[in-house]
Order: C-alpha cells, then sequence, then structure tokens
C-alpha cells in the first residue's frame, strides 16, 4: 500500500571545495567538508526513523556509494535556482501519489526526529508547514500541494525568504514551527552549540 507521507532531503555530494561555499570562503575548504560531512551524518541520524518514503535529491549527480543506504531513493534536483529545484522536487513526489511532503535540507545541526514529525501532524490541519531559520529563511517547507509562486521571485539566500514566502500564503492556513539555526556562515558556525563541541572533540 502506497504510504502518504515522502520526506525529501536536499544535498550535495561532499566534495572538497564543493560544498557550503560562504562557509568556505571565511573557514577554508578542509574544514568546512567535515562539517558538512557532520551535518550530513545528523541528517541521517534524525531521518532514519521518521515513518515515510524517503528520497535524496542530490545538487549536481547521484552518488551511489556514499552514507545514505538503500532505505533512501535517489534522485537529482531540477531547476536554475534552489526555489524551482524545491517546486520541481516537491510536485516529482506529488505526482507519485503521496499525500504529504515535508522537505529539507542537510545544514541543520539542531533539527530533530520530533520537529520532522511534527511537520507532518500539522499537514492533517495545514496546507503548509515552514520551519523558520534565524537567517531569514527556513530549513523546512511540508506541504499537501504545490504552489509555484511560492517558490519564485525570492532572493535566495537572504534574510527576506521566509518573509516573502510567508506574505504569499496570507489566505492559506500554515504552521511555523520552531526557529532553528541553518550553518551558512561563520556566525551561524559560532552559534551552534552542537558543532562547536562536535569540532572541540575533534580537536582534542
Amino acid at each position: 500500500m502506497q504510504q502518504n507521507n515522502a520526506l525529501i532531503i536536499f544535498t550535495r555530494d561532499a566534495v572538497l571545495g564543493k560544498v557550503k561555499t560562504r562557509l568556505a570562503k571565511e573557514l577554508g575548504d578542509v574544514a568546512t567538508l567535515k562539517i558538512y560531512k557532520r551535518l550530513l551524518e545528523h541528517t541521517k541520524e534524525v531521518s532514519r526513523d521518521i515513518q515515510a518514503t524517503k528520497f535524496i535529491f542530490y545538487t549536481d549527480s547521484i552518488n551511489t556509494n556514499d552514507l545514505w543506504t538503500t532505505a533512501y531513493h535517489k534522485k537529482e534536483q531540477k531547476g536554475s535556482d534552489i526555489g524551482l529545484r524545491m517546486y520541481n522536487a516537491i510536485q516529482e513526489i506529488l505526482n507519485l501519489g503521496y499525500k504529504k511532503v515535508v522537505l529539507i535540507g542537510s545544514d541543520n545541526m539542531e533539527i530533530t526526529q520530533t520537529i520532522i514529525e511534527e511537520a507532518f501532524e500539522k499537514l492533517e490541519n495545514y496546507k503548509y508547514v515552514l520551519g523558520p531559520a534565524l537567517d531569514g529563511g527556513y530549513y523546512l517547507i511540508g506541504s499537501k500541494t504545490n504552489d509555484k509562486k511560492l517558490f519564485l521571485n525570492k532572493e535566495w539566500s537572504t534574510s527576506t525568504v521566509l518573509e516573502n514566502t510567508l506574505n504569499d500564503l496570507k489566505n492559506v492556513p500554515y504552521h511555523l514551527l520552531k526557529t532553528l539555526n541553518d550553518i551558512d556562515t561563520i556566525h551561524d558556525l559560532e552559534s551552534s552549540i552542537q558543532l562547536k563541541t562536535y569540532l572541540k572533540r575533534k580537536t582534542q
């Protein structure tokens, strides 16, 4: 029987010089890659027991030999910017017959299994669920439908993304999850207790 719930995880292959480029400018490629690998591990840990069909959408090309096991169906993102890539991924999974779709990235050490499960639960009563990020974007979007305007005319990776998305949802029932900290810059890193603890252990 077809599951109703689908979890989409957006990720990149963990390649030196290809991940977290804004952070790498301040921290260097080697240290940034170590951080990104830890973020991937955390994302896998919190998603492992989610009761949903799980899809990994790669930014560049699909890696058949990485940490994502056969429990995760692997696909490639399609679109000229992150907005269109999210829209296309959600639409592809809705077209498979799933009723509730939650999409997350792989750059948040604060996200938990409970938060992801809450997103699916809230979709029982709301059309959309958003997880606000401290930088003004969002770390999670969940939906039962797919309105393209939510993903158009946004200045991605800026502090206006969440505000402009909520403006698009003025007449639509939505729910906001707790605000978390994405890791994109050195400031984000310094604000993340979890990652600072991890890095400290690695250097001892």
